[in-house]
């Protein structure tokens, strides 16, 4: 355990911020599960609407730095590639 101030202070900023990134990462895999529902539903109306919200979420977790901007892009075109595929 740390004994000096400012490393308390770290320690307790770091638990602050890992709390922070795992509930934007928790948000993510939710808004992507209810896309591959949709994909797996066959019902192409409901998953562009997901994919757009999921395209946002996903969007908006790169700009704060959870994930790295290829790692979002990547999912990105993933998912909507997914969709674009429902006949």
């Amino acid at each position: 355990m740390a004994n000096i101030k400012s490393a308390k202070k770290r320690i307790s900023v770091i638990e602050k911020k890992t709390a922070r990134n795992k509930a934007i990462k928790s948000k993510v895999k939710t808004y992507v599960k209810k896309v591959e529902a949709c994909i797996t539903a066959g019902d192409k109306a409901a998953a562009q609407e997901a994919l757009k919200t999921a395209t946002s979420e996903i969007s908006k977790a790169a700009s704060k730095g959870i994930y790295h901007k290829n790692t979002a892009s990547r999912k990105i075109s993933r998912l909507a590639c997914a969709v674009n595929k429902i006949a």
